[in-house]
């Protein structure tokens, strides 16, 4: 009888249907993205969650939205053959990114109806989540949960490990930060300072630039459109040379900050956002200067910074509730904002943690 009553628990069906609306891109994008390259699909999810698949079923509240994301919708990019985050997207099906939900229903062991989770879910109302997709029940809920997707989660580990694991800091170093009111340059700029060095970012406004110097601390910040020469305005940020540059732009500015860089100099590139829409962007920094002053560039993704995850989150956990770090969250509202909320930060339109607000819990 008993081991009935277990055969009868493992097949046993919980039968849900659900109204679901996502998003996908119509076709393949090149260049800048606009709305009008996305859809909004409604679908019935008819879902049979078979005790023993693993499976769970999540209700998204925030979705991260994310540059990267519009390499994956290129048709090619050298980057869909390097990492399983930037696999490359398929026209008509639903994107995935990062983000946190809440357990609607629960086929694995640990997940439970309620439970705060963070994970690789859909620009949708609602995923299910299959085995091997990664999905984590948040260990630390005394935050918004919006926090999980920015400064406690991939955003926040970004920051962390390109800085501290790349740029391998000394107090007192100078540090020059790019787009340093975006989601992960805020965030660097912030733990360069607290670990005392000199700190200097860039950013496309005055706003901006305002806030970063006068909110986060910078000890400097410059418009970089108002800039005719790139080379001098660094000069003048930094007359003794640049030690660290986080890199989340590429280009011109990258080129720039070599000319300026001294000895031993160390570059964390995050990101060329400014080469994902104008291939044309892309430009070479002086190779000499690289070799006779020994200056170390390394590209990094978040992913390689998993094994310290634990001291990610207690070092930046102690900050925020000492008050040391500012969180910056720039928050639209429902699914039907996702394609202008991209679009978006193609133009400069966020200032901190880009993310869309699915439902309010």
């Amino acid at each position: 009888m008993v081991q009935s009553a277990k055969l009868w628990e493992i097949e046993m069906e919980i039968e849900m249907e659900i109204i679901n609306r996502s998003v996908s891109i119509k076709d393949h994008v090149e260049g800048a993205p606009e709305e009008s390259d996305f859809e909004l699909k409604t679908d019935v999810i008819t879902t049979e969650l078979i005790l023993g698949s693993n499976d769970v079923l999540v209700k998204n509240l925030y979705l991260s939205i994310d540059p990267y994301q519009l390499n994956r919708m290129k048709k090619y990019s050298s980057s869909h053959e390097t990492s399983n985050f930037a696999a490359p997207l398929v026209p008509g099906k639903t994107v995935d990114g990062y983000g946190v939900g809440r357990v609607v229903a629960s086929a694995k062991a640990g997940f439970e109806k309620g439970d705060p989770v963070a994970g690789v879910i859909g620009w949708e109302e609602y995923t299910l989540v299959h085995q091997g997709t990664m999905l984590n029940k948040l260990s630390t809920t005394d935050f918004p949960l919006s926090y999980h997707v920015g400064i406690l989660g991939f955003s926040g580990l970004t920051a962390y490990g390109g800085f501290y694991n790349v740029c391998k800091p000394k107090k007192g170093e100078k540090v020059f930060v790019s787009a340093a009111s975006g989601s992960v340059g805020n965030v660097v700029g912030q733990y360069a300072k607290l670990f005392g060095c000199y700190v200097v970012g860039c950013a496309g406004t005055k706003q901006k630039v305002e806030l970063l110097k006068n909110k986060l601390g910078f000890n400097d910040a410059f418009n970089y459109k108002e800039e005719s020469d790139l080379k001098s305005a660094l000069k003048r940020c930094f007359p003794d040379g640049i030690d660290i540059y986080f890199d989340n732009v590429g280009g011109e500015m990258l080129e720039a900050v070599v000319a300026n860089m001294n000895l031993f100099g160390r570059i964390a590139v995050c990101g060329v956002i400014s080469e994902y829409i104008d291939a044309k962007a892309r430009v070479s920094p002086n190779m000499l200067d690289i070799v006779y002053k020994r200056i170390t560039i390394q590209g990094f993704l978040a992913g390689d910074f998993i094994s310290q995850y634990a001291d990610f989150i207690a070092l930046t956990v102690g900050y925020l509730r000492s008050h040391k770090l500012h969180v910056l969250e720039d928050i639209s509202i429902d699914i039907e904002s996702i394609p202008a909320a991209f679009a978006g930060l193609f133009r400069g339109d966020n200032i901190g943690k880009k993310m869309v607000q699915i439902a309010e819990k």
